[in-house]
């Protein structure tokens, strides 16, 4: 009989989950927003509501040659944390002192996103090199962990 998840494999493995929604071409992202282990809000990444997808456009990040990490703007998806926030805000929820669970590390647009929604905690499954986006959590205290999804042994990195 396979043990019982602790809350942040469970959390953790909702967000991948979740990120399989993902109609981003490059990278399938999941979120998910928590207060007191109850789900709050979740999210994944691809285009807004009533736009195309680039599943069926095609990648404008590919057509243009732009390199992984750099000018977020040129792409016609938003960020899966992007989207946790929004639905909490369409909700009328708070998401103060939460923690979100992360696929993936937050670039800066969505850790600038995550300071000023006053979450507490990051919990991630995969780092990305951002070190300005890692800066600024830091100067924001806010703390970022990484979770091994086998184990669900957390380390903390900020």
């Amino acid at each position: 009989m396979k043990d019982r998840p602790n809350w942040h494999q469970y959390f953790m493995e909702m967000a991948f989950i979740i990120s399989e929604r993902s109609t981003c071409l490059r990278r399938k992202v999941g979120a998910i927003i928590v207060i007191n282990n109850q789900i709050i809000s979740s999210g994944y990444n691809g285009a807004p509501k009533h736009v195309r997808h680039c599943s069926e456009t095609g990648c404008l990040r590919e057509q243009l040659n732009v390199p992984s990490g750099e000018r977020h703007e040129l792409c016609r998806g938003i960020h899966a944390e992007q989207n946790a926030v929004i639905q909490a805000a369409i909700n009328g929820t708070t998401i103060r002192n939460a923690s979100i669970y992360c696929t993936h590390q937050p670039c800066v647009i969505c850790s600038k996103i995550l300071i000023n929604s006053e979450i507490s905690t990051i919990y991630i499954a995969e780092p990305y090199p951002d070190k300005l986006a890692q800066e600024m959590l830091e100067e924001a205290e806010i703390n970022m962990n990484l979770v091994d999804r086998e184990t669900g042994i957390v380390k903390k990195i900020l």
